[in-house]
């Protein structure tokens, strides 16, 4: 049975402790984490400039792009793209390696909140002693377990995700590649212009659910 969790971390431990001293207003909320490339970040707090310059003092994150111009954002938001530091890759490791995936994450008053989804309760576990290994001090604020990926508050149908967690476990998204489309197509069982497309519109039901500022389940493949 597919199981959720959600997590509460200090930031201290996962990155972004240094801007929540210095912007008390901080707050944040992770786009899709999806290989290794800097993800997109919606910021709000204090104004854009401020906000900037403790991104730009952190020394758990590097801001690669201000993709707003502090007029743009919704709701006085600002898109970023960051790299965040090795704490923040390590834990990543941690849930893909165990059969894990991120499905949202966002930070306010000095903490990490992240959702998590994997396949098994075991999978479950495993991660979890990992994270005591390492010292993250993770607190569980919730688990539930369900049958339907929907009910996990994903964009993605189940075939979506399944393509995109088998793409991102054969390196994919790796920079290089380590596999290629019609490899993946053919460890999938289908055809590499159906695989395309299927990437295609997991990559736009991501984007569109990040953009609207929710998450909408979707009944059907497309």
């Amino acid at each position: 049975m597919t199981t959720v969790v959600e997590l509460e971390i200090p930031a201290e431990r996962l990155g972004l402790a240094r801007t929540f001293d210095r912007v008390p207003t901080f707050e944040f909320e992770v786009g899709g984490l999806i290989g290794d490339s800097p993800p997109l970040v919606w910021i709000t707090g204090a104004d854009q400039s401020t906000v900037e310059r403790a991104l730009e003092t952190d020394p758990s994150v590097e801001m690669i792009a201000a993709l707003t111009d502090g007029t743009d954002g919704p709701n006085d938001c600002w898109l970023f793209r960051l790299e965040f530091g090795e704490e923040a890759k390590l834990f990543q490791r941690i849930i893909a390696e165990n059969d894990g995936a991120i499905l949202a994450a966002h930070g306010q008053e000095g903490w990490w909140s992240v959702k998590l989804l994997f396949h098994d309760h075991e999978a479950v576990s495993a991660c979890h002693d990992l994270f005591d290994q390492y010292e993250f001090r993770v607190e569980v604020t919730r688990v539930a377990g369900t049958n339907d990926v929907a009910n996990a508050e994903t964009p993605l149908t189940e075939t979506q995700y399944e393509t995109i967690y088998k793409a991102y476990e054969l390196g994919y998204f790796d920079v290089p590649r380590e596999v290629t489309l019609e490899e993946l197509a053919s460890e999938l069982g289908i055809s590499h212009q159906a695989l395309s497309e299927r990437l295609r519109r997991s990559h736009a039901a991501l984007v569109s659910a990040e953009l609207s500022g929710g998450m909408t389940p979707v009944e059907l493949d497309p």
